[in-house]
């Protein structure tokens, strides 16, 4: 099921493993263009991103590869689970996020999907590049440390 927020908004699927494995520059919240089976199955928090992958084409940004479940409801109107879905955001946007793709090499994630206080679909959206895998064993030691020390202050008092 969806969890509620403190801001308002309900988090429907995030995406654990994307600040494992890159670093996130920039964040943007997009709209999601969907269908009514789709967003009956996000109410009911069936879904994932954690495979998925924004990509430029056409003039617009496609989110690719994200898992929306079929609603048993909707027998003759139903989606297609892997369907591609097109993110709603400004052409200033788009623009920019085109650049950095193209100069910088980096990828466009989902990090998390959610409606909104308003009960929109939205997308949260990370500029990331790949960490290498030295990068990842530091991240994983500094966690260690982090929470040694606070072990330790806890038993000191």
């Amino acid at each position: 099921m969806a969890a509620k927020r403190d801001d308002g908004s309900t988090l429907v699927a995030e995406n654990r493993k994307a600040r494992h494995e890159y670093f996130i520059s920039d964040n943007w919240e997009a709209g999601i263009q969907l269908l009514g089976s789709e967003v009956k199955s996000l109410r009911r928090g069936q879904s994932n991103i954690a495979e998925s992958y924004a990509s430029i084409e056409d003039g617009g940004i496609w989110l690719i590869n994200s898992y929306i479940a079929e609603y048993p409801g909707a027998a003759l109107f139903q989606h297609e689970p892997r369907r591609k879905r097109r993110l709603l955001l400004h052409a200033r946007e788009i623009h920019k996020i085109g650049l950095a793709i193209e100069r910088k090499g980096m990828t466009l994630i989902p990090l998390e999907m959610y409606f909104n206080e308003k009960g929109r679909a939205k997308i949260k959206l990370g500029l990331a590049e790949g960490k290498k895998l030295h990068d990842k064993r530091e991240d994983a030691a500094k966690r260690d440390w982090n929470r040694q020390k606070a072990r330790l202050m806890r038993e000191k008092g």
